[in-house]
Parts: C-alpha cells; structure tokens; sequence
C-alpha cells in the first residue's frame, strides 16, 4: 500500500503541476473589476456599498489608492461612486470600516497614515471629514485620531452596534472597547480579547447571529493568511467560547486561492444568508483584489469550514438585463509579455499572469489585458463580426481611480473610423459609459492618458434579452 507520505507527495506535485500549468486566468472571478483589499461591504436600502484600500499602485505599504465607493443594486454590475473623503486623497488610506448610522449621521473609521481615525458625513457618499478637530492631515498622527492616548496605535477598526444600540470598537491585536455615544469616544476600559491561537492578527470582524456573537480573526499573511474564529451567547465582548474547528478561511491549493484575509461578514437584508469577502493574495505584496463566498452554520450555530473558491457568488438581488453583444474578435495595438508571480512564504503559489486582449471580454474581473509600456497608439478593436446596433459601450480601465482619458471610435469596414465617444481630460470613474445608438461592425478604444489597460468592455445592443 502507498504510504501516507507518498500519497501527500503524490498531492503536493499534483497541485505544483496544476498551477504551473494555468495558462489562462488564474485569478478567477473576483467582485469588482480593480485592485482592493480589506473590503467593508455593506447593503443601505437595497443598495451595496462597498468600502476598501485601493491597491495596484506598485509601491507596497508606501502607496495606497484614494478613498473610494464602490456601489451596485444586484452585487454583479459594479460602479465607482467617486471620491467619499476629500482632505485624505493624498494619503495613505487603508481599511475603512463600514459606515454606521448614528446620531442623525455617519461615521466612518478608516485608517490612514497608519493610525485610525473617525470620520463623519451627512450621507454614506460623503463627503466624510474628520469627526474631531480640523479636517486636516500631518505624519505621524494628528490630534483627531480615534484613540486619544500619548500613542494612539492601532489599525483596522472594525465598529459593531448591538440591538441596545450600544456600539463597541475592535481594532488589531485583539483590542476591543465599548464607544460612547457621540460615536468618537473609546471607554477607557479597553480591553484585549483572549483567543486560543496568539499570532498576530488584525481585521477583526463582528457580527450577530440569531443571538450569537461571533468574533473573527485574521492570522499570520500574505499566503499563510488565514480567519479563525470565537462565539458568545453573553456580549461582544465576552466571554467566549472557542469551537473546536476554528480556522474557517485559509489556502484552499485545489481552488487556487492563497491567503484568504482582511475583508468582511453581510448578510443580505430579509434573509438568513451571510458572505464573507475576503482579499487573496493574488499578484504578491498590495495588488491584491476581494472575492466573496457564502458562509455556512451547523445547528449549534457554529460555522462551518469553508472550501474557498475565486468563483464568486453571482446576483444577490434583481439584476438589470440587457442584451449583451458578443464580440466575435479582438485585437490590440500590443500585448505586455507574461508576468510570472513570485512566492513570499508559500512556494506552491507559482502564477503566470497573462494579458492578451481576449482578457478584456471574459467578464471574469480578474484577468485583462494590457499594452506595453512602449507602445504609443495603446489601442484595442472589437470586431463583431457583422453590422448591428449598438446601444452603449461600458469601459473597466486598470486602476480607475488615477482616470483616464479616451478616444471611442466605430466603423462599418475596420478602414474608415468615426468618434462617437470618450473624453480628451483625465476622469476618474468606473465603468465609463458611452450610450451610441449606431449601427456599425468595429469599436476602437484608443488609450490618451492614463494606465494603458482594460479588465472588462461591456458592448451592449438596442432591445433588452
């Protein structure tokens, strides 16, 4: 009989040969069509509202994008809302919280220049200024963080309003507090929270479940990151009982996913279903994008261990239907060469990201295409095959959140070319919609300004399906 050391060879050569040989998309289906990590999502009035560090600025920890809002009616179809904190766009803005309704207002808790602070708006758009002393920012810290000690360290806060509407704060390394009711207040009495596993941790998550709290915690990073979790039937803050499986989220090698972290638990308004989104480590370091799964509970209300997947969860609510083209070929100016990802911790992660132009209309969110960093004409043509009406155009450029400038053309021959779209300034928004009512065989997208790449283009025709 084959030994069980021989069997897990046989398992670890298996999964090296299944990754080494990905010659596609690697990256699955994540949420949205850009580069975040620690994801606060959230559903307001039967809207979903999604919160996040924006990477993909290539300078790890030293680089963040602005703060952003990302919206959608049915969880498939996403949009960037646009800037939601003004004074923070230049600085190094990492996860946010969800917003929370109180007193007539919402708050928000993101982390910037490494230290929380507290934000507060008139609507969960914005904008959002800081909720104590002036609207202004300067390294280290300022006077309006969220802790108000000598050092006020901490990061990813994470803010829980029970059913007394008692709001408590969580934040790394396992600290928790209660929040007094003007919502920028920590008690006094903090508090560390004993779990069975002592690595580092930070983005806590908390929520309530048919009368159970439960506390999640993020473990170790990069690859190895991974959610374990505690429950309690008494209060957010204990004391609580540690289930005998607790590691919920972690590396899944037969899906493809590497260190499942810092992300957030939903649940959809009027059901009993809870998600959690999760950041992967993807492309290494901050180029990492957010996936969600459904979670599972047994009868004693404990979750069930879940086998991560990068296929996504599809619509959660009614979603738009519209006659979608199909684009019978596509073609490019140039297409940069392969990019092999490294391993940090984890050798099994071997990936090879491609971008050839097909990567554009997949639809998968995760894969895209790109031209090279020489190429001056940074154009991209989709050819339907024969002439038909077309009713609006839908553009995910890479990394929206710096904008950028376009040129949209269509012809009947592929020879002769019309502009019937884009804009000539700089703009930041995702997706940028061009409505057309043509008739016409080719759409050119000419790149003017900005990242000279497109993870989805959406051609749609005159009549719904």
């Amino acid at each position: 009989m084959i030994n069980k050391t021989l069997l897990s060879i046989i398992f670890i050569l298996g999964v090296v040969t299944t990754i080494r040989a990905q010659k596609t998309n690697p990256f699955g289906k994540p949420l949205i069509p850009d580069m975040i990590a620690d994801a606060s999502i959230q559903q307001i009035n039967g809207t979903f509202y999604c919160y996040a560090t924006t990477d993909g600025y290539g300078k790890g920890l030293k680089s963040s994008g602005p703060p952003v809002l990302w919206k959608s009616t049915d969880f498939v179809n996403w949009r960037l809302d646009g800037i939601y904190f003004p004074s923070a766009v230049k600085e190094l803005y990492w996860a946010p919280s969800k917003v929370v309704p109180a007193n007539d207002k919402f708050y928000i808790y993101p982390t910037v220049n490494g230290y929380m602070y507290p934000a507060v708006a008139d609507r969960p758009e914005g904008p959002f200024i800081l909720a104590r002393g002036k609207d202004e920012w300067f390294k280290p810290y300022t006077p309006s963080t969220l802790l108000q000690i000598k050092k006020p360290d901490g990061i990813d806060a994470e803010i829980f309003v029970d059913d007394d509407k008692q709001a408590y704060v969580f934040w790394n390394r396992r600290h928790a507090a209660k929040l007094m009711p003007d919502m920028i207040t920590v008690d006094s009495a903090i508090q560390v929270i004993s779990t069975p596993r002592t690595q580092y941790s930070e983005g806590p998550i908390v929520f309530k479940r048919k009368g159970i709290y439960y506390y999640l915690y993020t473990l170790g990073g990069d690859e190895r990151y991974q959610y374990a979790y505690i429950m309690s039937k008494v209060s957010p803050l204990g004391p609580y009982i540690f289930p005998k499986t607790d590691i919920i989220a972690t590396t899944n090698y037969s899906k493809g996913v590497f260190g499942p972290g810092h992300g957030s638990v939903f649940n959809v308004a009027g059901t009993d279903n809870y998600y959690l989104a999760f950041l992967e480590f993807g492309r290494g370091s901050t180029n990492r994008q957010t996936y969600v799964n459904q979670l599972k509970f047994a009868n004693d209300g404990t979750i069930m261990p879940m086998e991560l997947n990068l296929d996504g969860v599809g619509a959660l609510a009614e979603i738009k239907k519209r006659k979608q083209l199909q684009i019978r070929n596509i073609y490019a100016s140039s297409t940069t060469r392969p990019q092999n990802i490294k391993p940090m911790k984890d050798t099994l992660l071997v990936r090879e990201e491609y971008f050839t132009p097909n990567f554009a209309i997949d639809g998968a969110n995760g894969s895209r295409w790109m031209a090279t960093n020489e190429d001056r004409d940074r154009w991209i043509i989709a050819d339907l095959g024969k002439t038909v009406s077309v009713r609006q155009s839908n553009i995910y450029f890479v990394r929206p959140t710096a904008g950028h400038a376009y040129i949209l053309e269509t012809s009947l021959d592929g020879k002769s070319w019309q502009k019937h779209g884009g804009h000539s300034q700089i703009e930041m928004q995702s997706p940028h919609v061009d409505p057309l009512n043509i008739k016409c065989r080719y759409l050119r997208i000419k790149i003017l300004d900005g990242v000279p790449g497109i993870w989805e283009w959406n051609l749609y025709g005159g009549n719904k399906e």
